[in-house]
């Protein structure tokens, strides 16, 4: 299978990526299960290298992607990722993400894990 679907229709698991993904440009660090960090770790290094690029276009395609529930948030998180993020991965060709084990969680045993960016700062 080219993805997991992680119990969610295809509209929902958009959204839920969505939302991982910009809580981890704003934190620079999350703590979710494994199969979601493992499926948003793609996602979120094809924004940073798409933020490598920097142009107008790069930006609207990042736009389009991460979550727009208040305007100014939104452009908090698309000016972090074009000014401090995507430079400090420069000289770097992907791996921008690591997954730290954390062990089970309590209530169901579901690996618990930290997706966070590599050189944060």
């Amino acid at each position: 299978m080219a993805y997991q679907k992680l119990g969610r229709d295809s509209s929902a698991r958009k959204a839920l990526f969505r939302d991982l993904v910009t809580d981890l440009f704003i934190h620079e660090r999350i703590q979710t299960t494994e199969a979601k960090a493992k499926e948003l770790r793609s996602i979120a290094e094809k924004l940073i290298t798409l933020a490598k690029r920097g142009d107008l276009h790069a930006r609207r395609q990042v736009a389009s992607f991460v979550r727009r529930e208040a305007a100014n948030e939104n452009q908090d998180v698309i000016q972090k990722l074009f000014s401090d993020i995507a430079p400090r991965y420069s000289e770097r060709n992907g791996g921008y993400t690591r997954i730290l084990k954390l062990g089970p969680r309590r209530g169901d045993a579901a690996p618990m894990v930290y997706l966070e960016l590599v050189d944060r700062a």
